[in-house]
């Protein structure tokens, strides 16, 4: 048996000990008992800071307390229902449900590697993969193994068109060209972060858009030359049994299906812009006429509902996949079905974030790591490494 290198026994390690650790939902449940804890000792010990902002002096709630056990006592309810994440991904769910539930998405995907030329099969199924994780089944279940049947009927080892599905599919979660469903969860969590400090401060899904398509156009880029000159190579000449599958076209009515529902995205989209392009546009800020801080960028997530929903609904009508309200509902109700061990997640995460903020260690944190950075002087581009591999780290 050939002995494995140094790399190898550290991933291995690595997978042991991720393996061991308990379920995140678990894990958020144990720190919100810890903030609990914690809050009680950083109070008797008379831990204080300066509010950066108001100039106030701001101590630590005691969660062990009377008045802290009457508020958690009657805020799991309110902390759950009311914590960003929860509504925004229902939300959409409820638009990716009707694209999905339609076939849309599937059809999305079989056009993008359909039409690309065999030399840019590569980076049209990373394309696609990254494009897929506007629905997670169309990426996983249905992309990955469309990407081994391409590279097969092209006559290349099929392994490597799983492996350039899975690659773009894994890296849809963080880069991407378009807003999807795991952009709302960020900015869920980011507000909820955010409002330790500011309770006032509200972060769109798409703060983080210009970075995911840089960090997108990379992935396609790397992925591709990975691919196709270091996992490629190390495979070789496909020798398996299995006969080349034929990759069907799409048939008249899907097409027509693909040309209505763009058509429809398109019609939609202006009748949008005319809300927010005019200088009166019902959408804009109506003190000051700005688009960033207006109801446009504040109730975004119905702008993304709307643009799953529109074509989804168009598509399935004209190809007969959703032919009644009651098909249209099941799609909704099976895309919202798999949401349950989220929800969980939700609940238990939603609790540690507001005891966090309860009990006021976010600024006391965020105050005394402040203080303690600049008398470090650790500024500039090492503290960005630094934090860059923190969250790296934790996620």
């Amino acid at each position: 048996m050939k002995k494995k290198g140094l790399f190898a026994r550290i991933l291995d390690k690595i997978e042991i000990i991720g393996n061991k650790l308990p379920h995140p939902a678990t894990l958020f449940a144990i720190m919100a008992l810890l903030v609990i804890v914690l809050s009680a000792v950083a109070a008797w010990s008379g831990l204080e800071a300066t509010h950066p902002v108001t100039g106030d002096v701001i101590g630590v709630r005691n969660l062990l307390s009377v008045e802290g056990f009457q508020w958690m006592w009657t805020h799991i309810e309110e902390n759950f229902m009311m914590f960003p994440p929860l509504g925004l991904v229902l939300v959409i769910m409820i638009g990716i449900g009707v694209a999905e539930g339609s076939g849309l998405f599937t059809m999305l995907v079989r056009q993008l590697v359909l039409v690309a030329p065999r030399r840019f099969i590569t980076p049209a199924i990373i394309t696609a993969g990254i494009l897929s994780h506007l629905a997670s089944e169309v990426g996983y279940v249905v992309l990955i193994p469309l990407g081994a049947m391409i590279f097969q009927a092209i006559g290349r080892n099929p392994m490597a068109g799983f492996a350039a599905a899975f690659a773009g599919v894994s890296a849809g979660f963080g880069s991407n060209f378009l807003i999807g469903s795991v952009d709302p969860i960020l900015a869920g969590l980011s507000t909820a972060a955010a409002g330790i400090i500011d309770p006032e401060l509200h972060v769109n899904p798409m703060v983080n858009y210009f970075f995911m398509v840089a960090s997108a156009v990379m992935v396609v880029i790397v992925g591709t030359w990975v691919v196709e000159k270091i996992v490629e190579p190390r495979l070789g000449k496909y020798t398996g049994e299995v006969e080349a599958l034929t990759i069907e076209k799409p048939t008249e009515k899907e097409r027509k299906g693909l040309r209505w529902a763009g058509w429809g995205t398109l019609i939609f989209l202006g009748l949008i812009a005319a809300t927010i392009i005019p200088e009166n546009g019902i959408l804009r800020n109506p003190e000051t006429g700005e688009i960033l801080r207006s109801p446009f960028f504040s109730g975004i997530i119905v702008l993304l509902l709307l643009v799953f929903l529109v074509p989804g609904l168009i598509y399935g009508k004209i190809t007969g996949s959703l032919k009644n309200d009651k098909q249209i509902m099941n799609a909704i109700g099976k895309s919202m079905s798999g949401l349950g061990s989220y929800i969980v997640l939700v609940f238990f995460s939603a609790q540690f974030v507001y005891f966090f903020s309860h009990s006021n260690f976010g600024i006391l944190f965020a105050t005394k790591g402040a203080v303690w950075l600049s008398l470090l002087r650790f500024t500039g581009f090492p503290r960005l490494v630094f934090f860059a591999f923190l969250f790296s780290f934790f996620i």
